[in-house]
Order: C-alpha cells, then sequence, then structure tokens
C-alpha cells in the first residue's frame, strides 16, 4: 500500500518550516503547463536515472496529473537507497485535485534532456 497525502495537507506541509522535496513526475510539457510551486520535475520514465536528485530528501511528495504515475513512483523510490530513510508520499488525486497556486515553465534544475532519451549528467 503506498502513502498518499491529501492536496490540502501538502499546501500546509509547503507553508512549514521543513517543506518536502515535491517530484513531479509529469512529463516535461505537462510539468511546463502547470506545477505545484518549488517542485522539480522528473518525468516516471526517467526516474531511475535522476534518482540523485531525491537522494538525501527527508520527506518526498510525488505528484502527477491524476494522481495515478506518483503512486507508481513512490513504489519506485521507496526500492532506492537513497531514500532509505525518507518519508516518501504521492498527493491523493494529483494536479486535478490541487487548489493551490501553479507555476508555470520548465524545472531550471533539470538537465534539458528528459525528452531525448539523453541521459548523460
Amino acid at each position: 500500500m503506498v502513502d498518499e497525502v491529501s492536496p490540502a495537507a501538502v499546501e500546509e506541509l509547503l507553508d512549514g518550516e521543513d517543506p518536502p522535496l515535491v517530484v513531479d513526475v509529469s512529463t516535461e510539457a505537462e510539468f511546463a503547463l502547470g506545477h505545484v510551486p518549488g517542485s522539480i520535475n522528473v518525468p516516471l520514465s526517467n526516474l531511475v536515472s535522476h534518482l540523485d536528485r531525491v537522494a538525501g530528501a527527508e520527506r518526498i511528495v510525488t505528484v502527477c496529473p491524476r494522481g495515478e504515475a506518483s503512486v507508481q513512483a513512490v513504489r519506485l523510490l521507496s526500492a532506492y537507497e537513497g531514500t532509505e530513510d525518507a518519508r516518501i508520499e504521492s498527493m491523493a488525486g494529483g494536479l486535478a485535485a490541487w487548489d493551490g497556486p501553479l507555476e508555470e515553465g520548465l524545472d531550471e534544475g533539470a538537465d534539458g534532456d528528459e525528452e531525448d532519451g539523453d541521459e548523460r549528467n
């Protein structure tokens, strides 16, 4: 069973003193259209090759458009050595259930090669 957290709880956590790392597993194009402020974009298809972006986080919330791919992401991240001490949850309902503000644009921290399959770092 994958742990889920409500969108309202995610919004509260983001306003708190120790916000979680929000990992949006949407495609780059979906992410650019709108995402949770401060989230990073690691498309689900590239998650395994970009695990270094989440290593060491204490709390991770995965997000996707409808809350389905983010559940798969929790399962993948839970099996990764770099997140063994992290609390990892999926945002229930995905962005479709998010009532908070959205940012637009690309993930500035990404290496820009997510869509073409080039996995060089």
